[in-house]
């Protein structure tokens, strides 16, 4: 597996690249252009840009998170092949840096939901928190708490050009139906198919976080099912998926191993995240390791090493840790549960290959005898 680290950049991330490269077994950044809006074509300057600040540390720019897309293609609207071409268009810009798989959602209006950002975990930490009772509720007040507590951080999905149009885009969603928006999601990766087959880019879903409908709000990519149904409705190698442990498991009923070793060739990019379940349906982030929470870490890293993965990898969400709160780091995104979230995955990857690694010692000698 080829290890990652979600940065934010120059300027939107107090993190610093330097912090990261001291983290063993990092490669690759996953990175984006974050000042630009859903539909906004990403200029090769721009992303000359990101390249310039990465190779003095050595690492590549493979896997961008995210190339957000336009609502007008998520509802359907005649204007969405104009932002499909501009999508196209950035394939192609990104190519000319050697980029190999974009991350990408396609839920509508929000592209992630939790009720507190700062939830106290019982330890000292705090961990992104999603309360199931909060959602009944008027999607305005949680999107005001969630753009207040970003003490201007940007955050993909929650732009807030595009907050301030809640009743508008909420207005615009109404007809579009679970079918239709698959239909949707259809029609745009057939468009796209044909360009990443010749800039030899990986298109890759994110699992919809979480795998509900919210608000009514239809919600695609939510369980072995969805994922069986985007996968055979546009079969092909560069229609791929992100995906996320953490949102496939804020549901405990999907079983993520299970869906790595059905799918691992169709696997660019991988989000390792751990979700610790609560009765009333609650759920709270926590950290990577696999009694911490209950998305079965271990079985989770296990089947992706049996299926022989080799594509991207990265820590998702951790605590926030060592007084990272509340106008110092980004939530979900802070630099010390992430680090120690990839040592625990690499400790994993590294007894997994010694086990093997003996099993086929052990085997050599009994054919030597």
């Amino acid at each position: 597996m080829q290890m990652g680290f979600r940065w934010y950049g120059e300027g939107n991330d107090d993190i610093k690249l330097s912090d990261i490269k001291q983290i063993p077994g990092v490669t690759s950044i996953v990175w984006a252009l974050h000042d630009k809006m859903p539909g906004e074509v990403w200029e090769v300057e721009e992303i000359a840009r990101v390249q310039k600040a990465l190779e003095p540390y050595g690492f590549n720019m493979d896997v961008v998170e995210s190339v957000n897309v336009h609502d007008d293609i998520k509802i359907g609207l005649p204007s969405r092949d104009g932002y499909i071409a501009n999508y196209i268009q950035t394939i192609r810009n990104l190519s000319k840096f050697g980029v190999k798989v974009i991350c990408y959602n396609f839920m509508p209006v929000f592209d992630w939901t939790r009720t507190d950002l700062f939830h106290p975990v019982g330890d000292g930490s705090t961990a992104l928190y999603y309360e199931a009772g909060k959602i009944h509720d008027d999607p305005k007040e949680m999107a005001d708490y969630i753009l207040n507590n970003l003490h201007g951080l940007t955050f993909p999905g929650w732009e807030p050009e595009r907050m301030a149009k809640l009743d508008e885009l909420f207005e615009a969603y109404k007809p579009v139906t679970k079918e239709k928006l698959w239909e949707n999601l259809k029609y745009f990766l057939e468009q796209l198919m044909p360009v990443c087959h010749e800039c030899d880019i990986k298109m890759a879903i994110h699992m919809d976080d979480p795998p509900w409908d919210i608000f009514g709000l239809p919600r695609l990519l939510v369980d072995a099912a969805s994922i069986d149904k985007f996968l055979g409705m546009v079969d092909d190698p560069y229609n791929c998926l992100t995906l996320c442990s953490g949102s496939l498991n804020a549901n405990p009923e999907n079983n993520v191993a299970s869906i790595v070793r059905k799918h691992c060739d169709r696997i660019a990019f991988a989000h390792i995240r751990n979700v610790k379940h609560f009765e009333n349906g609650d759920f709270s982030e926590a950290s990577h390791r696999d009694c911490d929470g209950d998305t079965g870490i271990l079985d989770i890293l296990k089947a992706y090493h049996d299926c022989g993965f080799e594509g991207y990898i990265r820590p998702d969400h951790g605590r926030h840790l060592w007084d990272e709160g509340p106008g110092n780091v980004r939530p979900g995104y802070g630099l010390y549960d992430r680090a120690l979230g990839i040592m625990y995955m690499w400790g994993i990857w590294d007894m997994l290959d010694k086990l093997d690694m003996l099993d086929k010692l052990d085997k050599w000698d009994k054919l030597d005898r």
